[in-house]
């Protein structure tokens, strides 16, 4: 548990530029603590690292710099998505210091339960094996979906700022950039299948991967909300949602707005 506590150690203190302003603490906190938490496990393990245990501290640093990189530079430099999310998202005035710190906290938690499977793997001393290449694999397929999407959003969204994407991975399901998140941690979460060995591991790993995956959801429940708003006279779009999953290719969910335990 000591080097658990220190990758929280190392959350709590990235993620503390949510003080700053309360979003951060899910969005550009969220990618630094990943980092972070890659570059300290790296650090911790030094001396016990193979290929594969340092591909996968090293794609935590690739993932959280990516991530929070493009959510600093679409929060500093984009008016539009700015002037959108004031509806959206509270800007923290109104929530006292007392719950964001229950917030950072929890938070914070939940970013060191995600990574806890490649720490269990560090701590059994566990090299590359069939898990670790496994979970390798689909966490760059997933960062790379991510990333795909999101460019191709951009993309899209220069050539027509008032219409929806559907062009790219967005054909597929309409929330590409959740898919990829997702897959990333699922394949986090393979890598560990092996070394679950006591209660606390298995929770610890299942309230990390569990997490992550309902706020996923929830993200895609309150896009399709304000989609539906902009959008939602659109005979196009229309088709769109009601021939194009939401999340998960291939699997006929089309719609999660009516599910407001989705509050992510």
């Amino acid at each position: 548990m000591k080097s658990f506590l220190i990758l929280l150690i190392v959350a709590l203190i990235i993620s503390a530029i949510g003080f700053k302003k309360y979003v951060w603490f899910i969005s550009i906190g969220y990618g630094g603590a990943v980092a972070g938490i890659g570059v300290a496990l790296l650090a911790l393990f030094h001396n016990g690292l193979t290929v594969g245990t340092t591909l996968l501290c090293i794609l935590f640093i690739i993932y959280g710099c990516r991530l929070g990189g493009y959510l600093a530079f679409r929060e500093l430099k984009s008016a539009t998505y700015n002037s959108k999310m004031k509806t959206e998202i509270k800007d923290g005035d109104s929530v006292s210091f007392i719950a964001k710190c229950g917030i950072w906290v929890s938070a914070a938690i939940l970013y060191v339960c995600e990574t806890s499977p490649v720490l269990f793997r560090l701590e059994a001393s566990k090299g590359t094996d069939g898990f670790s290449i496994v979970g390798l694999f689909i966490m760059v397929l997933g960062l790379c979906i991510e990333s795909i999407a999101d460019l191709q959003k951009n993309c899209a969204k220069k050539k027509n700022p008032k219409r929806f994407v559907d062009t790219g991975l967005f054909k597929l399901v309409r929330c590409p950039n959740y898919l990829g998140e997702m897959l990333f941690w699922t394949g986090v979460f393979v890598t560990g299948l092996n070394i679950y060995h006591t209660p606390i591991q298995w929770i610890l790993a299942l309230i990390g991967y569990l997490g992550i995956i309902y706020v996923m959801f929830g993200g895609a429940r309150r896009l399709e909300i304000r989609q539906n708003k902009s959008y939602g006279k659109d005979p196009e779009y229309q088709h769109y949602v009601k021939t194009t999953p939401i999340m998960v290719p291939f699997i006929p969910l089309y719609s999660v707005e009516k599910y407001k335990w989705l509050i992510a």
